[in-house]
């Protein structure tokens, strides 16, 4: 699947979301999770870590647990960051899922 790649401002606190079944949440052309299956957990990690880092405020599974929303904030200007989802699903698979964001004055 393609890396997902966002242009965030540092100022801006916004939402960005993983969604493992965006065929049926009406996103998208296929589903990853298999019928009836949902996201029991995950984590959020976020790279590199820097003296301005970009913040995960908050997450949470949406989407009646077929997608995984984060909350972002902060960052340095001219910084390219890796925000990584990990998720574990009710059938006991995990995967992971990377965005790009890219902090820039706008």
């Amino acid at each position: 699947m393609a890396q997902s790649e966002w242009v965030k401002d540092p100022d801006a606190v916004l939402d960005y979301k993983f969604d493992w079944a965006a065929e049926t949440n009406g996103t998208g052309s296929s589903d990853w999770l298999a019928a009836g299956e949902t996201i029991s957990d995950h984590t959020i990690t976020i790279t590199p870590v820097t003296t301005s880092p970009l913040t995960a405020d908050s997450s949470a599974e949406t989407d009646t647990d077929t997608s995984v929303t984060v909350w972002l904030s902060g960052g340095l200007a001219g910084t390219e960051y890796h925000v990584t989802c990990q998720i574990e699903t009710s059938a006991s698979r995990t995967d992971d899922r990377t965005m790009k964001i890219k902090c820039e004055e706008r």
